[in-house]
């Protein structure tokens, strides 16, 4: 089941992770591209880099130094699948991921709308000194004019 709420394309506003020790961390800055697609065929992607990556001094998309495929994995979130929703929860069924760990898993995301604003909200790590509430604010895109 899909919410008819969600569809079209949202563009990334901010990304923060709220610590249980109280830390609050932006991690990849403050200055984020990106957007989150929800398809009304029960579809998403969503795409969060850094604004302003460095390019590769070689120009090649294969030919980076470890350092420079190390600096872009590290500003860059990437993932999609199909997704459901139930009740104020979304569930991503992860197909494809740049992070290899969550392909087959279901990444449970609470949200709410506000206007054209939606908050996803996640617990990650739970019982880690890592454990967290990460929370992404996301604005809609206007619609394109054909």
């Amino acid at each position: 089941m899909t919410s008819s709420a969600l569809p079209g394309r949202w563009n990334i506003v901010s990304w923060e992770q709220r610590y249980d020790d109280g830390r609050i961390v932006e991690p990849m800055g403050s200055e984020l591209d990106g957007y989150l697609m929800y398809t009304e065929a029960g579809y998403m992607s969503v795409f969060i880099c850094t604004r302003g990556r460095k390019p590769f001094a070689s120009g090649l998309q294969f030919g980076g130094t470890g350092q420079e495929k190390a600096a872009a994995y590290d500003t860059v979130l990437s993932y999609g699948g199909r997704y459901e929703v139930q009740g104020d929860t979304v569930l991503h069924h992860v197909e494809v991921s740049l992070f290899p760990n969550w392909v087959g898993q279901v990444q449970k995301r609470r949200y709410t709308l506000e206007g054209d604003r939606l908050s996803v909200a996640a617990s990650l790590e739970a019982g880690t000194p890592e454990s967290r509430q990460v929370v992404l604010v996301w604005k809609r895109a206007p619609v394109p004019a054909v």
